[in-house]
């Protein structure tokens, strides 16, 4: 991006002071979700996101909204009623999630700003020997130059997936209300636990009347994202048989080196690591066990229904063939469907897309459509009927210690709703 159109955004002091100080303060906050707990159904699944869900609750009431609530399962849920002679502009629902990854600690984050960023390497303070964001690892660091950038010292992910989109949703809403914008209804919902695939399970669905919604849950200034992968995961038993291993030869079953075996079967050019746009994969995500039993979790992406059902075939073969290789063993898999593609939904209903498109219009800001390479609530929300496409939020290298966020692209997403609600 241009270095003046970036200055024209940190110009923005009304937006940017409010937006940083949210997004500084819900970091601190550790809201990691626990994938185990949330399969066995306990949403949330960690009590950070509990605290998180009262301090937004809190902050929401001060603003003012007509109806405020946080579910059983701690989902916060607010509504705007519409202005004077709005009453008939399409209702906007907004979303973003509560929880962060649980691949690397969201704990007692340490929030560095890099100011007018000048292309060089950011070494991360007391993180890891060698760290940095690196724009030979980073280019998308290059598109800031001038730019503050956001980022921890190492120990820790930052928290912008998906706490920018919060604080986004947030300041924008303010900026409307405190200057008297007229709008049409406007709904939002913090969800918890996306990062484990269950945000949308106990959402109060019947609650929202917006035909349709946002998610501020991407990445990359412009990025708008109406298609996804279709999503599974197996969960694949071992089952093998004990034995000492003094006197071992001719009876003992190892699970573990069955577990092994199998997951040596998944195709090295088929992972995560390995592919890239519509390219789908196998990763073994989960392993546990003992020499009895051990139990493994494989997430299975593509963007086809009929190759997702190739590799879902695939790994039942995968599991006969561990059985023949260890005669006397058994191998059991349950498949679970987690998110579909979103993008015929979408493009049945193009008023969401047609949205987001005049206000990035309208703020000179290149509307850049992919692929999302994973999912979001609005992946289940669509199916559910409710189509919703992703809006970048600024957040880049999610999941990891060299997460960052660019403040510039912030407040540009911040800009993208109020433009949406404006032109709705």
């Amino acid at each position: 991006m241009a270095k003046n159109r970036i200055q024209e955004a940190l110009a923005k002091t009304d937006l940017k002071e409010a937006l940083l100080k949210r997004f500084i303060s819900y970091v601190q906050i550790d809201t990691q979700s626990n994938a185990a707990e949330a399969d066995a159904g306990s949403i949330p699944s960690t009590e950070g996101q509990k605290e998180l869900a009262r301090l937004l609750e809190a902050e929401l009431k001060e603003l003012g909204f007509d109806e405020l609530f946080v579910s059983e399962h701690f989902y916060v849920c607010a509504r705007l009623n519409a202005t004077k002679a709005k009453e008939k502009t399409p209702s906007l629902c907004f979303l973003a999630h509560m929880d962060t990854s649980d691949a690397v600690s969201g704990k007692d984050v340490q929030v560095k700003i890099s100011e007018n960023y000048d292309g060089r390497a950011i070494v991360l303070g007391s993180g890891p020997e060698g760290l940095a964001l690196d724009p030979e690892l980073e280019p998308e660091l290059l598109d800031c130059l001038g730019d503050s950038i956001i980022h921890t010292d190492g120990k820790t992910l930052l928290g912008a997936d998906d706490k920018a989109g919060i604080a986004e949703i947030i300041t924008a809403l303010a900026y409307i209300i405190e200057e008297n914008i007229p709008h049409g209804q406007i709904e939002l919902i913090f969800s918890p636990d996306e990062e484990t695939g269950h945000g949308m399970d106990k959402v109060p669905f019947d609650w929202i009347e917006s035909e349709f919604c946002y998610t501020l849950d991407g990445s990359h200034l412009g990025e708008v994202e109406y298609e996804c992968f279709n999503a599974y995961k197996s969960d694949i038993r071992f089952i093998g048989k004990a034995a000492h291993t003094g006197t071992a030869r001719g009876k003992l079953i190892n699970a573990l080196t069955m577990a092994a075996f199998y997951i040596g079967l998944l195709p090295r050019n088929e992972s995560p690591e390995t592919t890239d746009g519509y390219e789908g994969f196998f990763t073994a995500m989960d392993l546990s066990g003992n020499i009895e039993e051990a139990n493994l979790t494989v997430f299975i992406r593509d963007f086809e229904t009929e190759s997702m059902q190739n590799r879902l075939k695939r790994l039942e073969i995968f599991a006969e063939a561990t059985e023949a290789h260890f005669p006397g063993s058994k191998v059991e898999i349950q498949h679970t469907e987690q998110y579909k593609n979103m993008k015929d939904a979408l493009l049945k209903k193009p008023e969401a897309m047609q949205l987001v498109k005049k206000a990035l219009d309208e703020l000179d800001i290149e509307m850049i459509s992919k692929p999302i390479r994973g999912g979001t609530d609005g992946s289940r929300l669509t199916e559910m009927g409710k189509p919703t496409p992703n809006i970048f939020t600024g957040g880049h290298s999610f999941h990891s210690r060299t997460e960052w966020a660019s403040l510039s692209q912030m407040i540009w997403a911040t800009e993208t709703i109020i433009r949406i609600i404006k032109n709705a």
